[in-house]
Formats: C-alpha cells, structure tokens, sequence
C-alpha cells in the first residue's frame, strides 16, 4: 500500500517497484494500477521493507535534496540517501535550540502531556460506558473525571518540573483503576500499579513489550523525519536514552499500547500459559506470547485511522511518522505549535 502524509511519499508494499518517469515518481505494484506522482508534489520517500528504487529515482533525490529513507518491514531505521546539501543539519540545531529553553521545551512538553491525559480519559470512558459491572464502572468513571480535573492544571503548568508532577499524578491515576478493563481475574488480580524494571505481573510484561516495539518505530520515525532521537523536552537528556522518542510515546501510548494490551487479555488471546517467571519475581512473555503480540501488533498497525491533523486516514503504523514531520514542521517554523495526536 501506498500512501502520501505531509508531502512523502509512504510504500508499504514489498513488491512495488519505485522508478523515476521523466519529473514523476512511477510505483508499479504487480496484480495493480501503476500510481504516478509528481516530483514537485513529494518532499521525501519512505520505504518499508525492501521494495526496488532505482538508480535514477536514487540520484535524482539525492541531486535535489529530496530525501530517500529506507526501514525494515518491522519498521525499525535501516538508513537514509542524502545529497550534497541537507536540511537536517539546520533542523537538528533548530531541536537542540528548542531544548535549551525551558519556555520552549514547556511548549512542546506540554500539549504532548495534555494528548496523553485525554486519550486516558477517553479510554476510562469508553469501558466506563460499556461495561455492566457497577463495581467497576463506579472507580472507571470517578478516574476520568480526576483526569478530567488534571487537565486544566497541565494546561496551565509554569515549568517542566510542575508538568511533570501533573503528569505523573494522571499515571497513577489512570493505572489504579487499570485492573476495572481486565475482564480476565487472573491478570486483574495480579496487577499493583505500572512496573517496569523489571516487570512483575503479566499485564506490566504485556504493556513494557508494547512500549518497547512502540519506542522503537517512532526512533525510527523521527531518524527518517531527519531529528536526533535523544534530544527530547519532557524527558531529561541521559546518555543512550532516546528522550525525544519517550515524549512522543507519551501521546501515543493509551491509543496504541494499552488498548492493544486489553484487547489481547479480555480476548483471551493471551492466557497464563503465554508467560514465564524467573527466580526473582520478573515476569515475561514466553516465546509463543510473544508470538501472539507480535502478530496482533502487525495487523494493529495495518488498520486505518483518521489523523485528526491532516483529515485523512492513515494506518497506524503511519501515525508516528506523521507527528515526527508535524514536529519538524514546528521546528523548522513553518506552523506555531506542535499539535499531538489525539484519536477519537
């Protein structure tokens, strides 16, 4: 599947053939329509797995600044064709700026935090509405309205410390009642609040492995967008720490991660017998959970949604690449504000 989002050009499928025709990008795909696109239309091409592109269509990008990015079907950052000149290097000195000041960080750390807190609230909601159990929809529906009480005071946070204090209020908030949405007691029941080094229940196995895979395609995004993935504003800088890739997880988390990790448990798609404990009280998934999750993550990130930013449906997969190049976009000055994703 082909799909263009901000002016580049995103190829999913493995089998396309990318060529350059005359000032046109040409995609033929067997068994379909060959789509031609203008050159003048296409700011940069993303491709997924190891579709051909060919020497021409290489040159030319490079020729003309155009960029050419390249991932593993997984996702993950394979590298990227770049010509003589390179935006990136005034894009990355826009970022590290950005970062030096707290009044800067602030204003992109904040809406970021405000997207996270909503699409929690959203969460608590929508089960609130659909379960029976008045035993969880009274604790589901008193979370989402302290939530709804946290966001006004993040909206008006004077520092990064004070967003951070509002944030990590609405973590705990949100995960006290995080047992209501597991229908499966066996999970619900073992589950204290977010773990993370190590894990210790399955519900904490399920959604450390999600933040994981998750982490690791939007380190991706933001390489091909052209921003340095350590140099974030609502995480501190610490050396190995993507801390860019961190802030933008935060809105994505609830939507992606969570939803996927209950989908899984109240499926009964995974059950006991996909984890493993080691001596200690570390619990993980096992080689056949993971293959679950793995396969239920892939056709995740298939299905479509539509980006409330660019009124457009997009797969998921696609959607931390889009905030990467809205954050570029807000780097560069080309729009005021970084708008965060927020699914409805």
């Amino acid at each position: 599947m082909t799909f263009q989002v901000l002016n580049w050009l995103y190829v999913q499928e493995e089998r396309a053939s990318l060529l350059l025709d005359h000032d046109a990008v040409r995609v033929r795909v067997p068994d379909r329509e060959p789509v031609t696109l203008p050159l003048l239309a296409i700011e940069g091409i993303v491709c997924f797995g190891t579709p051909h592109v060919s020497a021409a269509l290489i040159q030319r990008c490079g020729s003309e600044g155009r960029g050419l990015v390249f991932l593993t079907r997984s996702g993950r950052f394979a590298g990227r064709v770049e010509g003589p000149c390179s935006g990136n290097v005034l894009l990355r000195r826009a970022q590290h700026v950005a970062g030096l000041s707290e009044e800067r960080a602030l204003a992109i750390a904040l809406p970021i935090v405000a997207a996270k807190v909503q699409s929690s609230r959203l969460l608590l909601q929508r089960a609130t509405r659909e379960t029976a159990d008045p035993r969880s929809s009274g604790p589901l529906s008193a979370a989402a309205a302290a939530l709804a009480e946290i966001l006004p005071r993040v909206r008006e946070a004077r520092s990064l410390d004070e967003l951070r204090g509002h944030e990590g209020e609405a973590a705990a908030t949100y995960f006290e009642v995080f047992p209501h949405l597991i229908k499966q007691r066996a999970f619900a029941e073992r589950f204290d609040g977010r773990q993370r080094r190590p894990p210790r229940d399955p519900v904490n196995a399920v959604l450390s492995f999600l933040y994981t895979l998750l982490r690791m395609e939007i380190v991706a995004a933001l390489e091909s967008a052209g921003l340095d993935p350590q140099v974030g504003y609502l995480h501190t800088l610490r050396p190995g720490r993507p801390a860019l890739a961190l802030d933008l997880l935060e809105e994505l988390r609830a939507p992606l991660a969570d939803r996927l990790t209950l989908t899984l448990l109240n499926r009964r798609q995974l059950t006991l017998d996909h984890f493993r404990e080691e001596p200690g009280g570390a619990v993980y998934l096992n080689d056949r959970g993971r293959e679950v999750v793995l396969a239920a993550h892939r056709q995740r990130k298939q299905e479509e949604v539509e980006h409330p930013l660019l009124k457009q449906r997009i797969p998921w997969a696609l959607v931390p690449h889009a905030q990467a190049r809205v954050l570029a976009r807000h780097l560069r000055g080309d729009v005021d504000r970084y708008v965060p994703f927020l699914a409805r």
